[in-house]
């Protein structure tokens, strides 16, 4: 069989926003994927590159109307929060696999046959499911925080401050996603009650059935385009040597978490599919910084991960990025 016939061809449905944007940039340059087609309503007929201009010359890729999934071995849904289940009715009796990267499917309650796509916590079952719920990106810093504390039974009550970039709001124009109003400038949102917890409290009871403490989380708005900061800490009894051994030896085999000795900046993720983990303890307080990009780790590039795994691929093929220090 021909090389090119041995790909995976794969679709995107709503294919004009930020994270199908950095989905595209993955995927053109993927090795075992050709990209079947590139769903955008309002941008039929348009060449990609118009609406992704990081993309000119990179593909001649045109968006269609109308999804054309037939002949394709996954779909990815870039739809916005709410329109997921409608792409999927429309994708009717299709074969493939479908990896959602909205919030549609991400909670029990809401997953019929979709399984949770983080692969630090759920690599087994995703190895074997046909369909994704791509997690949100504040969960995926946060989450990828305190999994060897939930596998230890060592969660208390927690708190966290995360900070995020104008690109986790999407690319419809809002107020506070405009640069007069976003530059040199933070805001709080969402205080207490950010859509990602709910996501964050399942996988968390999930490893310690018995944790019954609380999430205490302040998002923040940041003055920067990509990346997510995470500043999580909570009563720990593990000392700082233990805790730091805890995470190395519970991510020692994951190829994109890092746990570092270094207080760590955004700009050692941002562009990549990494995450970095700095873990300290103040008194009776551990503290864990973790960050991400919230276009790639926190979306995309962690949906593409998925892909890999589900396929049977490397798991870092086409995802070895490296960050833009200056």
């Amino acid at each position: 069989m021909k090389e090119e016939e041995m790909k995976i061809r794969v679709g995107i449905i709503g294919a004009a926003g930020y994270t199908a944007g950095e989905l595209l940039r993955i995927l053109i340059n993927h090795p075992a994927t050709e990209i079947a087609f590139a769903q955008s309503s309002s941008n039929a007929g348009s060449p990609v590159w118009q609406v992704h201009h990081d993309l000119v010359g990179e593909t001649d890729l045109v968006f269609c109307a109308d999804i054309e999934a037939e002949t394709t071995d996954v779909v990815f849904l870039c739809t916005g929060h709410g329109k997921a289940k409608e792409a999927v009715k429309a994708l009717g009796d299709y074969k493939g696999c479908i990896i959602d990267l909205s919030n549609d499917y991400r909670l029990k309650a809401d997953a019929e046959d979709f399984i949770y796509g983080l692969p630090e916590a759920f690599r087994s079952r995703i190895k074997e499911a046909r369909h994704i719920a791509n997690p949100g990106c504040f969960a995926t810093s946060i989450q990828l925080a305190l999994l060897p504390l939930a596998q230890k039974d060592c969660l208390s009550e927690i708190h966290i401050t995360g900070i995020t970039g104008s690109t986790g709001a999407g690319q419809k124009p809002q107020e506070t996603t405009h640069f007069s109003w976003r530059t040199d400038n933070v805001s709080i949102y969402k205080a207490f009650t950010h859509q990602h917890l709910g996501e964050i409290c399942e996988t968390l009871h999930s490893l310690a059935p018995s944790w019954e403490g609380e999430i205490n989380f302040v998002p923040v708005r940041g003055d920067f385009a990509r990346g997510i900061m995470a500043s999580v800490y909570l009563d720990c009894p593990l000392d700082e040597e233990q805790a730091q051994q805890l995470y190395k030896d519970y991510y020692k085999n994951e190829p994109f978490v890092c746990v570092t000795d270094k207080n760590p900046d955004l700009k050692m993720v941002v562009g990549t599919n990494k995450n970095v983990l700095y873990v300290r303890k103040y008194g009776k307080k551990l503290h864990v910084i973790s960050i991400i990009d919230n276009l790639c780790k926190g979306a995309s590039g962690q949906a593409v991960q998925n892909m890999n795994i589900m396929f049977g691929l490397e798991e870092t093929m086409g995802l070895k990025f490296k960050a833009n220090r200056f």
